[in-house]
């Protein structure tokens, strides 16, 4: 993933360079030292080393790779960076806008969808579903490619501003991310607090370091780092969509400013229009 993610964006630059065109070196750091460089420590690091035998490891995993590494990968805008690699191929430009703009990006691109997942998502760790991923060697590779690639689409949109939304849905948003800024910490809490253990995974077999903690105690720390990302986490999201509903609103005033005074009036004049000119209820 590294090697393919490392390419695509290289050749992107390239790209650009080739028409004379400069990319931001800070953009680049971004994504290559940050991006690239958090998903390496995280896979190649204690976290992935232990994934299989930690609880606390397996989940503080699959939280960074949700959050952490997206984030940090939206750093380098890859997606401004497509659109211009893209902008003297009118297929390769469209094929993106499609995607973009597709359902999919539109449903997974808001505050409330990325939130909602997450507590889905974790709750997992409730169940012996858990035991079982953490314990297959299929299930921690495919958790290394869909769960980075699941937060780069709930990321992007946000950090990209590629999904277009009105006043009204962003403020909708807006408040509905502090809701889910307390309901995110309800897995992690539950984890912490049960004190039986959720996940009903056999004991590790074979020798164990000295510094192992016991299974409960496994289950506590998982729910300590749990809850403690997930909060973190929502921090963000509140200040992309403040960031957000700030631009769309200059936007929609300097709109307003250009309209001449006729124009102005025809545009009220219509607004009115559309209410009198209902059928009554």
């Amino acid at each position: 993933m590294i090697v393919i993610a490392a390419g695509l964006y290289g050749a992107g630059i390239l790209s650009l360079r080739r028409r004379g065109l400069h990319w931001s070196l800070k953009r680049t750091a971004g994504f290559y030292l940050l991006g690239l460089g958090s998903f390496a420590v995280i896979e190649f690091g204690f976290l992935g080393v232990y994934s299989q035998e930690l609880r606390f490891a397996f989940t503080t995993r699959i939280a960074l790779l949700l959050f952490a590494v997206p984030a940090l990968v939206a750093t380098g805008k890859p997606v401004a960076l497509a659109r211009e690699a893209l902008s003297t191929s009118p297929r390769g430009a469209a094929l993106l806008e499609r995607v973009i703009e597709s359902r999919v990006i539109g449903v997974m691109g808001n505050a409330v969808f990325g939130p909602v997942f997450a507590l889905v998502a974790f709750s997992v760790f409730l169940t012996p579903i858990a035991g079982s991923l953490r314990g297959s060697t299929v299930a921690q590779d495919v958790i290394t490619v869909v769960v980075p690639l699941v937060g780069l689409v709930l990321v992007l949109p946000l950090t990209e501003l590629v999904v277009v939304r009105t006043s009204l849905f962003i403020v909708a948003e807006f408040m509905l991310a502090f809701v889910e800024l307390v309901v995110d910490a309800i897995p992690g809490i539950l984890l912490r607090l049960n004190d039986q253990i959720l996940d009903h995974a056999a004991p590790f077999v074979g020798a164990t370091p000295v510094w192992f903690p016991s299974p409960l105690r496994d289950q506590q720390l998982s729910g300590d780092l749990l809850w403690f990302i997930a909060e973190i986490a929502d921090i963000p999201i509140l200040i992309l969509l403040f960031v957000r509903w700030s631009k769309h609103d200059r936007t929609e005033a300097k709109s307003l400013d250009d309209l001449t005074d006729d124009e102005m009036a025809a545009l009220t004049k219509a607004h009115l229009d559309s209410f009198t000119q209902r059928p009554p209820d």
